[in-house]
């Protein structure tokens, strides 16, 4: 069934992208995360839609710096998790926690390793997940608070989603994830397919979010962790899927 909300989604910052989700059966207006006030209002300006609701996946600056004058300014309500470094939460919801927005029920996943706080939300209905700084296209964010492991199980929740769930993630990082990513998992062919797609793509300026969970689990090096080529590769045949994923961590980081 085709989903009854509208997305609207726009760069903002250097390399973030804002999304707004409008239902029009219910008038309702959800901006996930508010990285730059200026780009969430233009882009209400833009579509007509009124901001009712704020849904925060974590606390850095780059997502919560525009809240306060969004709220000044529209009087919506601002969700997300229980962190005192984030200010002007109205609700706070953890992991399991669920509520009815944009007519749909939304699912809470708590996905610590980014930062400890981070929260996914999930529309089941819609085969749609915001996944902020967790999962990327053929990336995954860098591990600043938390454990190479605990980011690795807060993955595995992601990738048992159903494979048709669009996932719109935090930032444009598409071409030099994939890039990295051919280097570890050289031979997969979708990924060869895919990283000639995304070189498309951003040659036409064109964004490559959203992207879906079943075309990450074909090719995103840091959900393959179980994959017998990647693992000769790393020659870490015997090791645990949650040590190959810190590996490949590793490595990004020092790229």
């Amino acid at each position: 069934m085709a989903s009854a909300i509208r997305i609207h989604q726009f760069p903002c910052l250097s390399d973030n992208y804002g999304v707004l989700l409008h239902s029009p059966a219910t008038g309702e207006t959800i901006s996930i995360d508010a990285p730059d006030a200026s780009a969430v209002l233009a882009a209400l300006s833009e579509t007509g839609w009124k901001l009712t609701h704020i849904l925060v996946t974590h606390h850095h600056a780059d997502h919560v710096q525009g809240m306060d004058e969004l709220k000044q300014k529209t009087g919506c309500m601002a969700i997300g998790p229980a962190n005192p470094a984030i200010k002007g939460l109205d609700r706070t919801v953890a992991d399991g926690d669920s509520f009815e927005l944009a007519g749909e029920k939304v699912s809470v996943i708590a996905t610590p390793g980014h930062t400890l706080d981070m929260l996914n939300y999930h529309f089941p209905a819609s085969h749609l997940l915001f996944a902020g700084d967790t999962l990327f296209a053929m990336g995954c964010g860098r591990v600043f608070e938390g454990t190479p492991e605990l980011m690795w199980n807060s993955l595995q929740k992601l990738m048992k989603l159903p494979p048709e769930t669009q996932v719109y993630c935090g930032h444009e990082y598409t071409l030099s994830n994939a890039k990295f990513a051919i280097g570890i998992d050289a031979s997969n062919p979708a990924l060869q397919a895919r990283l000639k797609e995304v070189e498309a793509a951003r040659a036409r300026n064109e964004p490559t979010i959203p992207t879906t969970i079943g075309i990450e689990l074909q090719t995103n090096p840091f959900l393959r962790a179980a994959d017998r080529e990647i693992r000769a590769g790393l020659a870490m045949q015997d090791a645990s899927d949650a040590e190959v994923f810190a590996e490949i961590r590793e490595r990004k980081n020092r790229g």
